[in-house]
């Protein structure tokens, strides 16, 4: 066999590109409220709880109910991504990235609007009739963590917090964690005893509903000052999703840039949290 057969010796490139792990788009953005608004920032009014008065004798004068409003800021942040390619690397990779490039800047996205969600719903929200008023969640709406991660006691006391501020009970409740507390959970006697969890998600290795809670799974969630893991439980109209344009993508020749394809990607998103008895944060030690 001659010794230079291997310059016939070809190579293989794949055909397509393979998107490496992560978070493919918005997990929570569906479990919030969502409101379409128009402007650098958007107020939503609000209307407190009032009290009927006894009428202690006939004829006499209709009382009057003051009735006390509020009033939450949602302020809208634009967002962008972009990269480009170049026409020769199209040429040395032997296919068009340009798709690949695309589905990436979406997942991208979807992953700031998570990112917005969460820091509203732990952060400070604006009151007050100019937005002024810097309002954060109270301790009494926050579980310690005591050296433990997430237990089934700190969701019946997550349960029994909105349960008396009197959160609606036919609103959506909904309980975001990371790997870990699903760990914790599926590590619990009562969640793995079939008759105890009646959603018997644990078949899949998964909990998807416990305790009137929706578990939606993230890797997004931050942590506290002292390290540990701020996980979120609250009710679907307890935060605010604003959208003042959705992400839409452009793709287009750059003649600034030899006239490479751009693929271009922006939002205007805004999120707040509108009403703190309806949002609790526990601290899980992982």
């Amino acid at each position: 066999m001659s010794v230079e057969i291997t310059t016939a010796f070809v190579e293989q490139y794949s055909a397509n590109i393979q998107l490496l792990s992560q978070q493919k788009g918005s997990r929570l953005s569906s479990a919030v409220r969502n409101e379409t608004v128009v402007g650098k920032n958007a107020f939503f009014e609000q209307i407190g709880t009032v009290s009927a008065q006894v009428r202690t004798s006939r004829h006499s004068d209709t009382p009057r109910m003051d009735t006390p409003h509020a009033r939450r800021r949602v302020s809208l942040v634009d967002y962008d991504w972009a990269d480009l390619i170049d026409n020769e690397d199209k040429v040395r990779m032997l296919i068009d990235p340009t798709s690949s490039y695309s589905q990436s800047a979406a997942f991208a996205m979807g992953r700031a609007k998570d990112d917005a969600i969460i820091a509203a719903a732990t952060g400070t929200a604006q009151t007050g009739v100019s937005g002024g008023t810097a309002t954060a969640l109270p301790s009494g709406q926050k579980i310690a963590v005591a050296a433990t991660g997430l237990t089934l006691a700190k969701l019946l006391n997550a349960k029994e917090i909105l349960d008396s501020n009197e959160a609606d009970p036919d609103q959506r409740r909904i309980i975001a964690v990371t790997a870990a507390q699903v760990t914790d959970l599926l590590n619990t006697t009562e969640i793995k005893n079939a008759d105890y969890n009646s959603v018997k998600a644990l078949a899949q290795g998964q909990i998807n509903t416990f305790m009137g809670f929706d578990f939606i799974r993230t890797q997004r969630l931050g942590v506290d000052s002292n390290g540990d893991r701020q996980v979120i439980c609250w009710c679907q109209d307890g935060i605010l999703l604003a959208t003042g344009k959705d992400a839409s993508a452009k793709i287009s020749e750059r003649a600034d840039k030899n006239y490479s394809t751009q693929v271009f990607y922006s939002m205007t998103i805004g999120a707040t949290r509108m009403e703190e008895e309806k949002v609790v944060e526990i601290a899980c030690s992982e």
